[in-house]
């Protein structure tokens, strides 16, 4: 089973390449000119941004994706998304995601060590071709033509509200997954 997991991660760093500075601002403004999550920036108490996750699997699959944490809009650590799943799966993908919490007591739990959103969570997909995305944790689900013209119905979910951005691939699934979330302080 280990030697199955050797090509997925490493597809996964092919899906998820070295992150800049400049891509957190870029992921930032993506999500911002959105109309689902625009409102989010403005009254959450912090988000995790994830510029790129990149989520592969054949039978065994699993996801991998490195974040910065603000708390008031201000920087406060980095975060790594890793996801494992099992079932039936066929493909790859890349996605930005960006999870926001309502209150100190969301932001605490996040950043507490190591949070797993529920099997109840679901994301907001933002686009067209995000919008077949099961696997990935948050708040609901939409349907939509494009990143700006999501047709959503956005809400926190236990303090935490998470929207995806498709960035390209195809993925076939029918699988049981969830994100766990790990936290550094800066």
């Amino acid at each position: 089973m280990h030697r199955l997991l050797l090509p997925l991660f490493l597809t996964l760093s092919f899906f998820s390449s070295t992150i800049l500075a400049d891509d957190y601002q870029d992921t930032v403004k993506m999500f911002q000119a959105s109309d689902a999550p625009s409102p989010f920036f403005k009254s959450a108490y912090g988000y995790a941004v994830f510029p790129t996750i990149g989520k592969a699997g054949f039978v065994i699959g699993g996801a991998y994706g490195e974040g910065r944490v603000y708390k008031h809009n201000k920087y406060s650590g980095t975060t790594t998304m890793t996801q494992a799943s099992i079932g039936f799966q066929l493909g790859g993908q890349a996605y930005s995601q960006v999870i926001f919490f309502e209150d100190a007591r969301a932001y605490n739990e996040f950043t507490s060590g190591n949070f797993e959103f529920s099997a109840q969570a679901s994301a907001i997909a933002i686009t067209a071709g995000a919008s077949a995305e099961a696997g990935t944790k948050g708040t609901g689900a939409s349907a939509s033509g494009g990143q700006n013209n999501a047709a959503t119905s956005a809400h926190y979910y236990r303090g935490m509200a998470t929207f995806v951005i498709a960035k390209g691939g195809l993925m076939y699934e029918a699988t049981i997954a969830g994100q766990k979330f790990s936290f550094t302080p800066k």
